[in-house]
């Protein structure tokens, strides 16, 4: 009987245990369930549903609220560490910055060196970082940085006068973006070969400069020289693409050098309604053109002297680096001589906004500054022709600024080939914007639209004058009287010796019994027409108060020699 009852309680006592593990395990299946629900929740929430629940003053300090994450312990090892790079640092950056200085001094300073530098006891503070790419090759870092420093510089300049000055830098204050490329990644600690280094943006640089034991407005241009000086050479030498490598490992690191990947042509056409700086009489333009402020890169226009309208037709070419980041600068300025050039206006073209092997003419507003580029003063506009041609598509681009077939003399040739006909290996006193291209230009004026009335009876009688600028020929078509709206469709064909640099002028007139009466004008370069061959285009009138000129332009290159 006892045996039985023992029995009996061992297989209760088991069945019940077994039911207790089976819910027990039932209940933590449910748990895990609903656990992973809350965390799936969680994970969908944004950052303004989190401050909902828990108030700042229970967020750990490295928590991320933003793409970049805080670096407070980065910055508190860097303060203790400080005095030692200070010193360290100080003497590399003097070794390094005075060439760079030199290079990029302006015409008015004779010389630049740094007599003081040291960094102060101010430690610059990192406010973020974040990865911008990482792949198996490497991978990409940018740290925000801010730094009002107190450093001790002290500029010893010497101007084109021989005056001596020395310069304190004072009250700097730096925002920027530092961007390090650690590549190509090894096998052997610290795990990549090389450190590459630039700044990826420049949001501010303030700084005061002080003539010690004086004060810098005394001395006429100085001031601006050396902001422009330190500006270009910040900008330029450690500006995005520009990168300064640091091998960690022994090794060939030439790939991450910067390269040319392509050129741009620009034509500077003209400028219009540019304010005058003078007194007396009328500006006297230039322009500076560059996409990098090296001095053997910045190209100089002719100066127009005494003309508020300039034209220059002039063409120039630049090596392109990395056109998603570069733009070109354009900087027209007043010519006064001896004295030192003031300065009317600027603009800059974003690389990235070219298509590749197009032409892109533009008009553009000039600006006083052209980061911010809130200027509201009407200070002109400029007119360029731009053109981007990335190296490898030489042959799926018709580029007019370079050598074609049809005009290549015997020297061009030789300059272009060697003796065996292949590339010749050093072209560099080859000048594309020196090459001639030859042919005949049929322009046809079909009509005009809107024109402005000139007589009392709301009416013009007009005609239109045709001229090639370089060659001086002229043309004109029959009068249309009594029309705001004229036809003329007549044809005339000019031979042109230089279609590059010369420009067709077409200048709309009223005809009147004692002479004739200005309506307004068009100028138009001949880069369109030897890049398509034809076309035709509704071209506002210049200088009118309306008006349109219908036109059709056709181009017929002709050698200038036949091959033998």
């Amino acid at each position: 009987m006892g045996f039985f009852l023992g029995l009996f309680l061992g297989i209760a006592f088991g069945v019940g245990l077994m039911v207790a593990f089976v819910r027990s395990e039932n209940v933590r299946a449910k748990h895990r369930v609903d656990l992973a629900a809350t965390v799936a929740t969680f994970a969908k929430m944004t950052v303004e549903d989190t401050k909902k629940l828990l108030p700042a003053q229970y967020y750990p300090s490295w928590v991320v609220f933003t793409q970049r994450q805080k670096l407070d312990w980065l910055n508190l090892e860097l303060i203790k560490i400080w005095p030692y790079v200070n010193e360290a640092a100080s003497e590399l950056i003097r070794s390094s910055v005075e060439p760079i200085l030199e290079q990029y001094k302006a015409g008015v300073l004779a010389s630049l060196k740094l007599s003081k530098l040291t960094l102060g006891t101010v430690a610059p503070q990192f406010t973020g970082v974040s990865i911008i790419e990482n792949d198996d090759s490497g991978v990409t870092m940018e740290l925000e940085v801010q730094w009002d420093g107190n450093p001790n510089i002290v500029l010893d300049i010497q101007t084109a006068l021989g005056v001596s000055l020395p310069i304190q830098m004072k009250n700097v204050a730096f925002t920027g973006v530092l961007r390090l490329i650690f590549k190509p990644f090894v096998d052997v600690l610290p795990c990549f070969g090389a450190v590459v280094y630039s700044l990826r943006e420049k949001k501010k640089l303030d700084y005061t400069l002080k003539v010690v034991g004086g004060e810098l407005s005394s001395i006429p241009g100085i001031s601006d020289a050396i902001e422009d000086t330190i500006r270009d050479a910040i900008e330029d030498s450690i500006m995005w693409p520009v990168r300064k490598i640091a091998p960690i490992i022994p090794g060939d690191y030439s790939d991450l050098e910067l390269k040319p990947v392509g050129t741009l042509e620009v034509k500077l056409v003209q400028a219009k309604n540019l304010t005058n700086k003078d007194l007396i009489g009328k500006s006297d333009p230039f322009a500076k053109l560059y996409i990098r402020p090296l001095h053997d890169r910045i190209k100089k226009s002719r100066t127009i002297n005494n003309d508020l309208n300039p034209i220059w037709n002039e063409h120039f070419e630049f090596v392109v680096e990395d056109p998603t980041t570069q733009q070109l600068t354009v900087k027209i300025y007043d010519d006064e001589g001896v004295q030192a050039s003031e300065y009317i206006g600027g603009v800059v073209i974003k690389l990235k906004d070219l298509q590749p092997g197009k032409i892109k003419d533009v008009w553009l507003k000039l600006v006083k500054d052209l980061e911010i580029q809130r200027d509201k003063k009407d200070r002109g506009q400029v007119h360029l022709e731009l053109l981007f041609c990335p190296y490898g598509m030489e042959n799926e681009i018709i580029n007019p600024f370079t050598v074609q077939k049809f005009s290549m003399t015997s020297l061009e040739k030789a300059l272009k080939s060697g003796t065996n006909g292949t590339e010749a290996a050093d072209t560099s006193t080859y000048q594309k914007k020196d090459v001639i291209i030859r042919g005949v230009l049929s322009v046809t004026i079909i009509s005009a639209e809107e024109l402005p009335a000139m007589d009392v009876m709301g009416k013009a009688d007009p005609f239109v004058v045709l001229t090639m600028k370089k060659t001086e020929s002229k043309n004109k078509t029959r009068v249309v009287n009594d029309s705001l709206n004229p036809t003329w469709n007549q044809t005339f064909d000019f031979v042109v010796e230089d279609g590059l640099h010369d420009m067709l002028i077409l200048e709309v007139f009223d005809h009147d019994t004692f002479g004739k009466d200005f309506i307004g004008r068009c100028i138009l370069t001949l880069t369109r027409a030897l890049m398509e061959g034809e076309y035709s285009e509704n071209i506002p009138l210049e200088e009118a108060k309306s008006g349109k000129l219908n036109v059709h332009l056709k181009w017929t290159p002709q050698p200038i020699y036949r091959d033998s």
